[in-house]
């Protein structure tokens, strides 16, 4: 896999919606703002938005192309250094016709994103770049009354430094808190709760080493059976990675959606499962059951699982490399980068 240069300050970075166009309405582009003024003054980031980023829900909507010549005019520029996504969604598959993999692959940087982002990381994977699960313009650089320290500090230890060796650590805390996105509430802090549960094993045990490859979940029906849809042979040797969108799937999705995976024979070829905790802590126990339940099924009862890692839609979230080879010991419960992610 191609890895992007680290971060520096003064870089260039290029904001793109490349799913939902809530950035730039109205009644929320002071989230832009408020991201913007903190990727200049905490980063020491210089913010490129990309021209069709802030037009809107509806353009946004309807002119998917638009979308990917902003990604692709990223990659191309040679002076931008990152990508990084204002949101999610539920619309970045229909990039795919307007992809152009050689361009990726060829201007390699930093791409940040998660939620239906999981979309245009399998894109950088299928173009052999390394990319990065891990926080959304809106959601966290645009956090109302200050971005969290474990957030803020995984941006920096991951994208902005030589992270081999980098051990990944549980938040002592997180939220389940939703502050209405309103200008009124720029200064709101949400409600932090102790975290009681730490990494959890549900099954399986020792240390699996691979390269890290997955995201939400709730978006791989959508890319299963097209062309960045990774085959039975790319899983081999690696660790997955599935975590759970804010929508709090029911655990009969879930449990439908494992037993795709194991019908395709990724269980049986993969290193172990990393699994985010649950938005708001849903579904938290039922959750774990299924692992174990489906696994069961696919006879992979001793395939090891390490459970509430701060990913994704967990509130709080750190940053992980995906196509980057990590370690998990599952006795010890520790994630640690076995190799920088970045060059």
């Amino acid at each position: 896999m191609i890895k992007p240069n680290m971060l520096k300050r003064g870089d260039k970075i290029a904001i793109v919606s490349l799913s939902s166009g809530l950035l730039g309405e109205e009644s929320l582009i002071h989230k832009y703002y408020i991201a913007r003024e903190r990727l200049e003054k905490d980063f020491g980031l210089e913010v490129v938005t990309m021209p069709h980023a802030l037009k809107g829900i509806e353009y946004i909507y309807n002119h998917p192309e638009k979308r990917a010549q902003d990604l692709m005019d990223a990659f191309l520029d040679e002076s931008i250094k990152g990508v990084f996504c204002a949101i999610g969604g539920s619309d970045a598959i229909r990039l795919l016709p307007y992809v152009d993999y050689e361009v990726i692959k060829n201007h390699p940087k930093v791409f940040l994103g998660y939620s239906d982002s999981t979309v245009n990381h399998f894109m950088m994977q299928k173009a052999g770049l390394v990319s990065f699960y891990g926080p959304s313009i809106m959601c966290e650089f645009g956090e109302y009354g200050g971005m969290f320290d474990y957030t803020q500090n995984a941006v920096k230890n991951i994208l902005f430094a030589n992270s081999k060796g980098y051990e990944v650590k549980s938040s002592k805390y997180w939220t389940k808190d939703f502050v209405p996105w309103d200008i009124k509430n720029i200064e709101v802090s949400k409600n932090l709760i102790d975290e009681q549960h730490g990494y959890e094993v549900i099954q399986g045990k020792g240390v699996a080493t691979g390269q890290l490859l997955g995201g939400c979940i709730d978006v791989f029906p959508m890319i299963i059976g097209t062309d960045i849809w990774p085959t039975k042979e790319s899983w081999k040797e690696k660790i997955l990675l599935i975590e759970t969108s804010e929508e709090k799937i029911s655990p009969e999705h879930l449990t439908r959606y494992l037993r795709n995976l194991g019908a395709q024979g990724i269980f049986e070829v993969i290193q172990g499962i990393i699994v985010g905790k649950p938005s708001e802590e849903k579904y938290y126990e039922e959750y774990k059951e299924i692992y174990k339940t489906v696994l069961k099924e696919f006879n992979c009862e001793s395939l090891p699982v390490l459970y509430n890692v701060n990913i994704g839609h967990s509130f709080v979230i750190g940053v992980l490399p995906l196509g980057s080879n990590i370690q998990v010991d599952f006795d010890q419960k520790t994630i640690t980068l076995m190799e920088s992610a970045t060059n």
